[in-house]
C-alpha cells in the first residue's frame, strides 16, 4: 500500500466530536484553535440541515468554538450544490428549515408546490401530515425526491428524535420511490466541501464518531479517517463493520498534536 501524504486538511464532524449536547466536548477548543492558527484549510461537518452556517457559527461561538461561517459545511448546501449542478436555475417543494431554504434560495432555486422539479427533505422539528401528503403527490407526479440526508434519528435532551431518514421512509414507503440521499455517508458531500476549501481527499482526514456515516464517507472520498469514541459508536461495535478507520482515539483532544 503506497504510504499517505502528510495531512494538510481536516474535515470533522460537529456534533459527537466538537460538542455533546450543547457541551464542547474537551479538547474541541484547543482543536479549532491549533486548527486556525496552522493556517490549514479546515471545515466542520454535519448532516443536520435545520441551520445555515450563520447559525452554527453563533451557536459554537457560545460554547467557545471559533469556527469562522466559511468553515462549516452542511448537508443543506452539499444538496444546494448538488441541485445547482444538476438543473440550475430549478424548482422544487421544501420539507425543512431556514439552512435548507436558505441554502436554494442562494442558488437561486424558486421553492413551489406547483409542477416542482424536485421534492426535497431536510431536517425540521415540525414535520407535518400535510406536507408529507404535498410531497408523495408530487413525486407521484413526477418530481424527483432528493433528501439531505440518510440520519434515521438525532439526538436531543430528552433523548432520540425521527429524524430526515424516517420521515423519507414513509414518503417511499408511499410512493414506491427512493431518494437520493446528498449528505454522509455519501462522498458526494465531503468531496464537494473539499472543493470548497480548495483540498484534496488524498492528503486530508475526516474525524468522526460514526462508523456508518463519517467514517464511510471518509474512506469512500479517499481521505484518511479517524473515529473518536466521545459520540454514538463504542468500541465493540467497530468489528461489526466491513471497513475500519485509519485509527481510532478517545477524543479530540488525541489529535490536536497531528496538526
Amino acid at each position: 500500500m503506497p504510504e499517505r501524504k502528510p495531512i494538510e486538511s481536516w474535515l470533522t464532524d460537529m456534533d459527537g466530536v466538537l460538542i455533546h449536547e450543547g457541551i464542547p466536548i474537551p479538547g474541541a477548543e484547543v482543536f479549532i484553535k491549533r486548527l486556525r492558527e496552522s493556517g490549514k484549510p479546515f471545515l466542520v461537518l454535519t448532516n443536520n440541515s435545520i441551520y445555515t452556517p450563520r447559525d452554527l457559527h453563533a451557536r459554537l461561538a457560545r460554547m467557545g468554538l471559533d469556527v469562522p461561517v466559511e468553515n462549516i459545511w452542511t448537508s443543506a448546501l452539499a444538496t444546494a450544490q448538488f441541485l445547482s449542478d444538476q438543473r440550475p436555475g430549478g424548482t422544487a417543494y421544501v420539507i425543512g428549515e431556514a439552512g435548507l431554504t436558505t441554502a436554494l434560495h442562494d442558488i437561486g432555486y424558486v421553492l413551489t408546490d406547483h409542477d416542482p422539479d424536485y421534492v426535497v427533505l431536510g431536517e425540521t422539528r415540525t414535520y407535518s401530515f400535510e406536507a408529507m401528503t404535498k410531497a408523495v403527490r408530487l413525486i407521484n407526479a413526477g418530481a424527483r425526491f432528493i433528501a439531505t440526508n440518510p440520519d434515521e434519528t438525532g439526538p436531543s435532551a430528552e433523548g432520540a428524535l425521527p429524524a430526515t431518514g424516517s420521515v423519507a421512509a414513509l414518503i417511499t414507503k408511499a410512493t414506491g420511490r427512493e431518494p437520493y440521499f446528498v449528505g454522509k455517508p455519501n462522498p458526494l458531500m465531503m468531496r464537494a466541501g473539499l472543493n470548497a476549501i480548495g483540498a484534496h481527499s488524498e492528503s486530508s482526514a475526516m474525524i468522526g464518531d460514526r462508523m456508518d456515516t463519517d467514517v464511510l464517507a471518509g474512506l469512500e472520498a479517499g481521505m484518511e479517517t479517524y473515529l473518536v469514541l466521545t459520540g454514538l459508536t463504542r468500541p465493540e461495535e467497530i468489528d461489526r463493520h466491513p471497513f475500519r478507520p485509519s485509527k481510532v482515539v478517545d477524543s479530540i483532544a488525541d489529535l490536536v498534536d497531528r496538526i
